[in-house]
């Protein structure tokens, strides 16, 4: 059993997976999230701080319901993060869609690279061969 400190309200809980808070905190922090959610799509437009002051939520966790990927704004929105590799404006995740296509091209071929290369020869005419007997 893995007992640890919640860390918005300290007290003791048993820790399974995910963030180091308590499950009544995880209610809290799910029911924000899910106000900020309505507040962006009834507010079309809004930045961070805005939403951050009318939810009473902290901005870098704004930010990081955007970094991972369970906020998505619209085209139009204030609430723009950039790439973490080119800079470029995203709506949501840590990567563009270019960064996230070249990352995965680099780790395909580093993984090609390191595949045992087999080559299939033809089998000689003198070699054995397999037979069937017929019962």
């Amino acid at each position: 059993m893995n007992i640890r400190n919640c860390k918005n309200c300290g007290k003791m809980f048993n820790y399974i997976t995910g963030p180091v808070i308590c499950p009544n905190c995880r209610e809290a922090v799910e029911a924000k999230f899910q106000e900020v959610k309505e507040y962006i799509r009834e507010h079309k437009g809004v930045g961070i701080a805005e939403v951050s002051e009318a939810c009473s939520v902290d901005p870098a966790q704004i930010r990081q319901w955007l970094r991972d990927d369970r906020l998505e704004v619209t085209e139009d929105s204030a609430l723009m993060l950039n790439c973490e590799g080119c800079g470029a404006p995203i709506r949501s995740g840590k990567f563009c869609d270019k960064c996230r296509t070249n990352m995965t091209n680099s780790f395909n071929s580093i993984l090609n690279a390191n595949k045992p290369k087999t080559e299939f020869k033809k089998p000689d005419k003198d070699s054995p061969k397999m037979r069937y007997l017929d019962q």
